[in-house]
């Protein structure tokens, strides 16, 4: 299975967006990238809003446009979230190389939906709606545990195996034989495989306010959170949110305890106290041991 972890974080962050965003982590070449603008294309039929490394407040939140100030006058200029709020997704990659500063005003937008500007004679507050998706290379450093907090879900690129190393090798070279002849069949295959993946979330999307949420899987979330030590209380929330959303890509009218057990590494993993102190984000066998009876007996 390919990077089937990343795959199901985007789409659920996609069927429900309150989650807030989603944080993929791995090593260079696993991806993540790829992934990332793949997954937008298909959703949004175009690519994603990025946010470069070295991006200012400016660029960011917007500002003033330079040359309208240098005939005197004050236009402004809208900065990359509200081109996100327009385009559906903000990608920034590297993110654990942008400046924390940054990183928590794109976080609170993402959580409150409202961007509110007040500094250089500009008072805004505008109301923007769009996913986040976060790429890191671990080994080129950490987020601070505040700001990985922040990230509703977090999954971990795996290395591929042969079997998918052939197929992706074989993707590519059918992909630039493909590309230039005006009926192919390959191409028309693989835009009726996108169709089929957004009229599944685009179902997901309407069915997940009638998916109900029973008392049991709600009080298994609270007990796992607890066997696992997870940090604060947005771990939870965010795993009933993800298991909400899987139950309605499920096409299931409501959330059961296989749905919650698999969202859970997603949700907590990142917020268990050793991974706050640079502890791996691997979820493993004895993560999974102190939960497996809750999950046994439900």
């Amino acid at each position: 299975m390919e990077q089937d972890d990343l795959k199901l974080a985007l789409e659920l962050n996609h069927v429900a967006p309150r989650i807030g965003g989603v944080l993929m982590a791995g090593a260079r070449g696993t991806a993540k990238s790829t992934l990332v603008r793949a997954f937008t294309l298909m959703a949004h039929a175009e690519l994603p809003v990025t946010l470069p490394i070295n991006a200012t407040d400016d660029r960011v939140i917007g500002g003033w446009e330079l040359d309208a100030l240098l005939r005197g006058e004050a236009l402004p200029q809208p900065g990359l979230l509200e081109e996100a709020d327009a385009k559906g997704l903000l990608y920034i990659d590297e993110v654990n190389l942008l400046d924390d500063h940054l990183v928590n005003i794109i976080l609170d937008v993402v959580s409150t939906g409202v961007l509110s500007v007040q500094r250089e004679g500009l008072a805004t507050a505008k109301h923007l709606s769009f996913g986040l998706v976060g790429t890191m290379n671990p080994e080129e450093g950490g987020l601070r545990p505040q700001l990985l907090d922040r990230f509703g879900l977090m999954a971990t690129a795996v290395p591929l195996g042969i079997d998918a190393r052939r197929r992706m090798i074989r993707t590519v070279l059918d992909f630039e034989e493909e590309v230039g002849r005006p009926e192919s069949a390959w191409l028309a295959e693989a835009e009726r495989d996108d169709q089929a993946v957004r009229d599944r979330l685009d179902a997901a999307r309407d069915r997940i306010a009638r998916t109900r949420v029973p008392e049991g899987v709600v009080r298994l979330c609270a007990e796992a959170a607890e066997r696992v030590d997870a940090v604060g209380q947005r771990g939870e929330i965010v795993a009933t949110l993800a298991a909400r959303a899987l139950a309605a890509l499920d096409g299931e009218d409501e959330v059961r305890p296989g749905h919650l057990l698999r969202v859970l590494p997603m949700a907590l993993g990142h917020r268990r106290p050793e991974t706050a102190h640079g502890g791996t984000f691997e979820w493993g066998p004895d993560d999974l041991a102190r939960i497996k009876d809750l999950f046994e007996t439900a």
